[in-house]
C-alpha cells in the first residue's frame, strides 16, 4: 500500500511540476521585465549620494511581495555614521510572511536588493542599469548578486498563486539593503526577532552565490572565514632623508618587509607554528565530493591571468581553496606608491594582512599565534622600533550538513530540472550571513545558487543568463514541493516513533 501511494503521490507531483514548468515558461518574458525594472534602480550601498535609491528599492521589494499577498513590514534599523561625521539613514530591512499552515514547513529566503557600483566608463559593454539581452545573456549589476535570485524565488512562489495551487510551504521572506557595505543593523534585528519572526521558521534558504562551473548546478555547504591583521612598525613621529639618515637607522619598512616575508614560504605553506594544527581532518565521505566536481583547472587560470598555480590537480587546488587556511597580504600603508621617486625613509608603516579560517580553528588562538611569531621574528632583528600587532576583524567559518533534509530536497528538485545531481561545493571566500543566520537562529541553512561561474558578481559585465534565470525559477518552485514531501515524511516518521 504505501508503495503504491509513493508512486501515486511521485506521479501527481510530476504532472503538477509539468504544469508549473510550463507556465513559468510562458511567463518568462513577464520575468524578465520584472528583472528590467529591478535593475533600473541604482540602488548602491557603497556610495552614500545613492542611498535614496537604496531605500527606494527596499519600497519595490516590499511592494512586490505585498502583490503577492504576504504580509509586509519594513522594519526601521536607524541610521549609521560616516567617517566624515554625517549621519545617514540606513535602509530598511523587509520581513515578509505569506501561509500560516501549521501542517506545511515554513522556509525563509534570504536575499540582498543593493548592488556594488557601476558605471559605463568601467569597462562595461551596455549601460549597467539597463537590463540588456545578448546572446541570452542578461546583462546588468544585480542580475545575478542579487535581484535576479531574489525575483526568481518571488516568480516561482508566483507561479503557485496564478495557478492557484495549494501553497506546499509557508514562506518567510528577509530582504535587505545593505549586504554589499556589511549588512550593518542585520545582526541585531535577526537577534531582536529570533524569539517572534524567526520562531516557527524550519529552514533557511540564501541564494547569493554561484556555481563552480558554467553549465554544473551546485549546491554550497560551507565558507571560510577570514581573519585580517594589521603589523605596524614606527621609529619615530616623522618622516626622514635616506640622504641624511639612510644606513644609520633601522628602517621600519626593512623591518615590516622582513615581518611579512617570513609569514609564507614559496610553496604557499603558512610559517606560523600551530596554524594548522586544529584543522578538521579530512574525511573519505568528503573527498569523495571532490573527485566528481566539474572545475576546469585551464578555465580558471584563464579568468585569473596567471601563468600558473600552486598546485597541479583539481583536488588539490579546490581542497586549499576551502577547507585549509590561506594567509594572503593586501598592502603595506604609510609607504610611498605614487608613480616616480621619493627618497624618504617612512617613520610608520603598517602591514596589511588576511589568514582565511576553517573548521575548527579558533579565532582568538590564531591571533595569539600570529601575535608570538611576528613578536619573535621582530626580537631576533635587535630593532628599536615599536611594533604592534592587531587583529581589527575576525569572521568564523560556517559549514553545514551535505546529509540535512534541506540539502536531499535542493538535490531533487536540480535533478528534476536539470536532469543531473549537483556538484556539492565550499566557498574560499567569506560568506557572513550564512553564519549569522545559523549561529542566532540555530536553524538549518542552505546556499542554493542560481548562477554561473561565469556570471561576473561584482564585476564588469556582471549578468545572469535566460537559461539560469529561468530555470532557476523552476529549480525553486521545485525544492517548494522537495520540502513539503520531505517534511511530511520527517513528521510522519516521528509520529510513527513516538506512537511506538
Amino acid at each position: 500500500v504505501l508503495l503504491s501511494e509513493a508512486v501515486m503521490s511521485s506521479s501527481s507531483s510530476s504532472v503538477l511540476e509539468t504544469e508549473i514548468f510550463q507556465y513559468i515558461d510562458v511567463h518568462q518574458n513577464d520575468f524578465i521585465k520584472g528583472l528590467k525594472e529591478w535593475v533600473a534602480v541604482e540602488s548602491d550601498s557603497v556610495q552614500p549620494h545613492r542611498r535614496k535609491e537604496v531605500i527606494r528599492m527596499m519600497a519595490l521589494a516590499a511592494d512586490r511581495l505585498a502583490m503577492l499577498g504576504a504580509t509586509v513590514n519594513l522594519v526601521n534599523l536607524g541610521s549609521h555614521q560616516l567617517s566624515d561625521g554625517q549621519d545617514l539613514p540606513l535602509p530598511p530591512v523587509v520581513l515578509g510572511e505569506l501561509g500560516k499552515d501549521p501542517q506545511n514547513p515554513t522556509v525563509c529566503f534570504y536575499g540582498h536588493v543593493d548592488v556594488q557600483p557601476a558605471k559605463k566608463e568601467d569597462g562595461w559593454k551596455t549601460d549597467p542599469y539597463t537590463l540588456t539581452e545578448i546572446n541570452g545573456n542578461l546583462y546588468g549589476r544585480g542580475a545575478t548578486d542579487n535581484k535576479g535570485p531574489v525575483l526568481a524565488w518571488i516568480n516561482a512562489v508566483e507561479t503557485f498563486r496564478a495557478l492557484k495551487l495549494a501553497m506546499p510551504v509557508n514562506f518567510k521572506f528577509v530582504i535587505e539593503g545593505m549586504e554589499e557595505a556589511g549588512s550593518l543593523g542585520l545582526e541585531k534585528l535577526l537577534e531582536e526577532e529570533n524569539q517572534c519572526f524567526f520562531s516557527d521558521v524550519d529552514y533557511i534558504v540564501i541564494s547569493d552565490n554561484l556555481w563552480l562551473s558554467n553549465k554544473k548546478p551546485a549546491l554550497t555547504y560551507g565558507s571560510r572565514g577570514n581573519a585580517c591583521f594589521f603589523v605596524e612598525v614606527e621609529c619615530g613621529d616623522k618622516d626622514l632623508h635616506s640622504g641624511t639618515f639612510g644606513g644609520i637607522i633601522h628602517e621600519p619598512m626593512m623591518d615590516l618587509i622582513a615581518l611579512l616575508d617570513s609569514l609564507v614560504d614559496p610553496t604557499g605553506r603558512i610559517q606560523i607554528p600551530g596554524i594548522y594544527d586544529s584543522i578538521a581532518d579530512l574525511t573519505e565521505e568528503e573527498r569523495k565530493l571532490y573527485e566528481s566536481i566539474e572545475f576546469d583547472l585551464e578555465e580558471h587560470k584563464k579568468n585569473s591571468g596567471v601563468k600558473k598555480f600552486l598546485y597541479g590537480t583539481k583536488e588539490e587546488i579546490l581542497l586549499h581553496l576551502w577547507r585549509y587556511p590561506s594567509l594572503s597580504i593586501h598592502g603595506i600603508e604609510g609607504a610611498f606608491h605614487e608613480p616616480g621617486i621619493k627618497t624618504v625613509i617612512p617613520a610608520k608603516v603598517i602591514g596589511k594582512f588576511s589568514i582565511r579560517q576553517v573548521p575548527h580553528m579558533d579565532l582568538s588562538v590564531v591571533k595569539q599565534q600570529v601575535v608570538e611569531y611576528l613578536e619573535g621574528v621582530f626580537s631576533k632583528r635587535n630593532s628599536p622600533n615599536k611594533l604592534k600587532v592587531s587583529m581589527p576583524l575576525g569572521v568564523k567559518p560556517w559549514l553545514a550538513d551535505v546529509n540535512d533534509p534541506l540539502y536531499k530536497a535542493a538535490r531533487r528538485a536540480i535533478r528534476t530540472v536539470f536532469g543531473k545531481d549537483p556538484d556539492f561545493i565550499r566557498d574560499g571566500s567569506t560568506v557572513p550571513v550564512a553564519r549569522m543566520f545559523q549561529t542566532i537562529t540555530q536553524k538549518s541553512v542552505i546556499m542554493l545558487p542560481i548562477g554561473a561561474a561565469d556570471d561576473g558578481e561584482h564585476s564588469q559585465n556582471e549578468k545572469i543568463s535566460r537559461y539560469n534565470y529561468i530555470e532557476g525559477t523552476k529549480v525553486f518552485a521545485a525544492f517548494f514541493l522537495e520540502i513539503s514531501k520531505l517534511h511530511q515524511h520527517l513528521n510522519g516518521t516521528s509520529n510513527t516513533d513516538a506512537n511506538n
